[in-house]
């Protein structure tokens, strides 16, 4: 093979995959949040886009998204198995940067008129959380910075949180006051990687 195609070749290998806009990596460090935005600017204008138009601040999205897929955009729940080798297929339809199940997001398509929304998208599935949580405000009275009690009736549905299911679950408290903590710690970063 001639030098020229060897080069083009290398070329080619290291251009495909460096290519993905930024919106498709995982960031190497999930505890900082400008080190998440400075990796990924497509996420900081997703976020924004998202906050203006439900209101829902970006630190709420960030801690959300965090627990539900590590900012990984096609995240997936675990697969079951039958005799514990077979597998019968995922636990869940959830999907995503969001985990948005595929009747929410049939939901979502359809209300707001987005039948190109992709859960792999981060515009899309943060477009996704703030009509969810917008909606979670308005039907159940939680404030849109309340990362808690926002991710605990995006985890059980809006029905589950009103029946308070998630109080018998010590697990999903738990995993609720996490999610809480990483909002105040997103927040206060982004003060600071805001210019």
């Amino acid at each position: 093979m001639s030098r020229y195609l060897r080069a083009m070749a290398l070329f080619l290998l290291v251009a495909a995959c460096g290519s993905g806009g930024g919106s498709g990596r995982t960031p190497s460090t999930l505890d900082n949040a400008c080190a998440i935005l400075s990796a990924n600017p497509t996420y900081y204008r997703a976020f924004r886009n998202t906050e203006r138009k439900w209101g829902v601040p970006v630190h709420v999205q960030m801690a959300t998204i965090y627990q539900e897929s590590k900012f990984k955009a096609d995240a997936r729940t675990p697969l079951r198995y039958k005799l514990g080798v077979i597998p019968v297929g995922r636990q869940s339809s959830a999907f995503g940067y969001s985990q948005a199940l595929d009747g929410t997001w049939k939901e979502y398509k359809q209300d707001q008129g987005r039948s190109r929304a992709r859960r792999d998208s981060i515009r899309d599935a943060t477009d996704f959380m703030g009509w969810y949580m917008a909606q979670s405000s308005k039907q159940l009275g939680i404030s849109l910075s309340d990362t808690r009690n926002q991710y605990l009736a995006y985890h059980e549905g809006r029905t589950g949180f009103r029946k308070g299911t998630y109080k018998n679950k010590a697990w999903l408290m738990r995993v609720s006051s996490e999610v809480a903590k990483r909002g105040n710690l997103y927040r206060a970063q982004l003060r600071s990687c805001r210019g």
